[in-house]
């Protein structure tokens, strides 16, 4: 259940200690907003109230128990009823708001669609309840409704246990990995109920909600197979978790694919977001909406670049990606923040050993290191 790491490069360069806030989907937040960026909204509409961001769209605001305290989800117009995109953390608190938004927002017209950007429970952990009360099908990528299942089943290499193993290899401590292990299963903490059957939704797939078309940016390496939204008439990108104003969307190494370098294809993946007009407005996930796609990318490109920078100077010894974490997180972590921090870790030394700038060495034991060559 991954989410968001670290602050921007500026914020590190100015000397700005890290005090990136972590939870399920999003860890880390900038001192301060990119002043580069607009942002036509400058505050969230708040308990059960909307707000109008665009015609036919509308933005509510829904909470999560986490340091990160909120997702943003899209209600968009859709002839006598509404396509709803992502649909909050599965808990008695958002469910309390969706009951509030039954009686206002939607007295008069129902949800007839639920779109899933990815499968993360912030976003799919209503899906099936809201379903089953509007009667329809939740649309999503394939990858993500079948990740769902694996990570809720704990099958396929999703399950702690493999998670802990892998961790442990890294160099993660006893007492670390026997926490993680007694922590369980959070994923069905938050997605209670798991819809049974799906509509496929593919890269660059066109999908007509009311009387506009919406095309699928595809995004990797923060889920499998990412889905956003770009309607090229509103000039509207729904932009899921893929493009932030404020954090960088949480990359991690889990363990169906250890030796994977999903940071390649994330970078990869911004490239679609820097072709948006540039005025178009994104309508990210977490923070406010904002203008500005291809700056925001060259902002986490340079983050990233220099994320990598600090880890291959730290790289004068063999040290595991524990050992590491520090150089990336330079303050005490609690449980939650070490498990996506080490996510994290991992995915950047694994880029970094992709490119040949670290070597990668594994001992008689198992352990396993990075060094530069």
């Amino acid at each position: 259940m991954p989410q968001r790491l670290k602050d921007d490069a500026a914020s590190h360069k100015a000397g700005r200690s890290r005090s990136s806030a972590f939870q399920a989907d999003a860890l880390a937040v900038n001192a301060t907003i990119p002043s580069t960026l607009e942002f036509p909204f400058s505050t969230p509409p708040c308990g059960g109230a909307t707000k109008e961001v665009a015609p036919g769209v509308l933005w509510l605001r829904m909470p999560l128990p986490f340091a990160l305290d909120h997702i943003n989800l899209w209600l968009l117009a859709d002839g006598e009823g509404w396509t709803q995109v992502d649909t909050g953390y599965g808990d008695v608190p958002t469910r309390a708001l969706w009951h509030s938004h039954f009686a206002t927002t939607l007295a008069a017209r129902p949800i007839t669609r639920v779109i899933a950007t990815h499968y993360h429970p912030d976003h799919l952990g209503n899906a099936a309840w809201l379903c089953q009360r509007f009667g329809c099908t939740v649309a999503m990528p394939q990858a993500e409704y079948l990740t769902a299942h694996a990570i809720a089943e704990e099958h396929s290499g999703f399950g702690v246990a493999a998670i802990a193993a892998l961790f442990g290899a890294h160099g993660m401590i006893a007492d670390h990995v026997a926490a993680l292990e007694r922590r369980g299963n959070q994923y069905r903490r938050g997605v209670p109920e798991l819809p049974f059957s799906f509509l496929r939704l593919q890269a660059h797939d066109e999908i007509s909600i009311g009387a506009n078309r919406w095309q699928v940016i595809p995004g990797h390496g923060h889920s499998p197979e990412h889905a956003s939204l770009h309607c090229k008439s509103m000039n509207v990108c729904i932009s899921g978790d893929m493009l932030l104003p404020r954090i960088s969307t949480n990359v991690s190494v889990w363990p169906v694919e250890p030796d994977g370098d999903p940071l390649a294809r994330f970078l990869d993946s911004l490239t679609a977001f820097a072709g948006l007009p540039p005025d178009t407005l994104i309508l990210p996930s977490h923070g406010l909406p904002f203008v500005g796609a291809g700056t925001r990318v060259e902002q986490l490109r340079a983050h990233h670049d220099a994320r990598l920078a600090e880890l291959v100077a730290a790289a004068d010894e063999p040290r595991s990606a524990a050992e590491f974490v520090p150089v990336l997180f330079r303050r005490e972590l609690d449980l939650q923040q070490r498990f996506f921090a080490m996510g994290e870790a991992i995915a950047h030394l694994n880029h970094l050993w992709h490119a040949k700038r670290l070597a990668r060495l594994i001992a008689d034991d198992g352990y396993i290191r990075f060094v530069r060559p």
